[in-house]
C-alpha cells in the first residue's frame, strides 16, 4: 500500500536551528491495516503523515503507493486516493455552506464540473442516509450551516466526507484531540465503523493510550524519528496502556528526564 524508503527530512537546513526529523526512515502500511501511531512530541508522527500526502517533500529517499512512486506527486493529486480528518474540527469542511452543500461538493470530487445544479436533490436521501449512522441528528439539519456545528458534529460529518469517496488511505491526524471526553469517544466508534464497513486502509496518530490500544490492527510507537515499537496481531490485542507507558517511561529516563 504505502512504502517510505530511505526518507530524510529535515527543517530549516544549513542553519544553525535545523532539526532533522527522519535520516533513513522506512515505513510501511499494508493494505487493509488500521494502524495506530503514538509517540512523544516532536517524534515525527505528523511530518510522517505530511510527507504522505505531500504537505512536505522528503530531502531524501522514495514514498510509493500500490508500488508507484509518488515522491514528486503534488497535494492535490493525491488527494484523490488519500483522505484526511484533521485535528481542528473547522478543517476539511466549509463554515460558510450548509451541510448538504458540503456532501454534494464531496460527492462530486474527482468529476468534471459544468454549469449545471450544484446540489442534486436525488441524492438528498442518500445523504441523509450517511448521516443517520452518527446518531447525531444531522440528517434532519441538512440546510444547516456547517459553521453553526459543534466540534463533534463537525468531524463526525468531516468522516462521512472522508468515506463517501473511493479513497484508498484514510489519514486520522489525532482528529480526536480538540474534542471533549464524549465527543471523543462517539468519533472513534465512528471512524472505527466507518473504517470497518468500507475496508479502507487507515493511519490514526494519536495522544490518547486507550485509543490506541483499544482500536485498530496495529499499534506503532515512535521516538526521535524511528519505530521503537511496532505490534500486530495477538501482539497487538495483548497490548496494554501499561505497556505504553512502560515505553514512554524508559524513553524519558534514557533522555535523563
Amino acid at each position: 500500500m504505502i512504502e517510505l524508503q530511505h526518507i530524510d527530512k529535515s527543517f530549516l537546513r544549513g542553519t544553525p536551528d535545523e532539526n532533522r526529523i527522519f535520516s533513513d526512515f522506512n515505513f510501511t502500511v499494508s493494505d487493509g491495516e488500521f494502524v495506530s501511531v503514538v509517540g512523544s512530541n516532536g517524534s515525527g508522527k505528523t511530518t510522517m503523515l505530511n510527507l504522505i500526502c505531500g504537505t512536505y517533500a522528503p530531502d531524501g529517499g522514495k514514498i510509493l503507493f500500490d508500488g508507484k512512486e509518488i515522491t514528486s506527486m503534488p497535494e492535490h493529486k493525491r488527494a484523490s486516493f488519500i483522505g484526511r480528518v484533521f485535528q481542528d474540527p473547522k478543517a476539511g469542511t466549509c463554515s460558510n455552506l450548509s451541510i448538504l452543500e458540503n456532501m454534494a461538493l464531496a460527492d462530486n470530487k474527482n468529476k468534471s464540473y459544468g454549469l449545471g445544479i450544484a446540489v442534486n436533490k436525488k441524492r438528498t436521501d442518500y445523504y441523509r442516509s450517511l448521516l443517520e449512522q452518527c446518531n447525531m441528528g444531522l440528517e434532519d439539519r441538512l440546510r444547516t450551516k456547517v459553521g453553526a456545528l459543534c466540534g463533534g458534529q463537525r468531524q463526525a460529518l468531516a468522516l462521512v466526507i472522508a468515506n463517501m469517496t473511493q479513497l484508498k488511505l484514510l489519514i486520522l491526524d489525532e482528529h480526536t484531540a480538540a474534542l471533549d471526553p464524549k465527543s471523543s469517544e462517539r468519533i472513534m466508534e465512528l471512524t472505527d465503523k466507518f473504517v470497518k464497513q468500507s475496508g479502507i486502509t487507515a493511519l490514526m496518530v494519536t495522544h490518547n493510550l486507550r485509543f490506541a490500544v483499544t482500536y485498530g490492527t496495529r499499534l506503532v510507537m515512535m521516538h526521535q524519528g524511528s519505530v521503537i515499537l511496532d505490534k500486530s496481531g495477538a501482539d497487538k490485542e495483548n497490548a496494554s496502556i501499561d505497556d505504553l507507558l512502560d515505553k514512554f517511561n524508559s524513553i524519558s529516563i534514557e533522555l535523563g528526564n
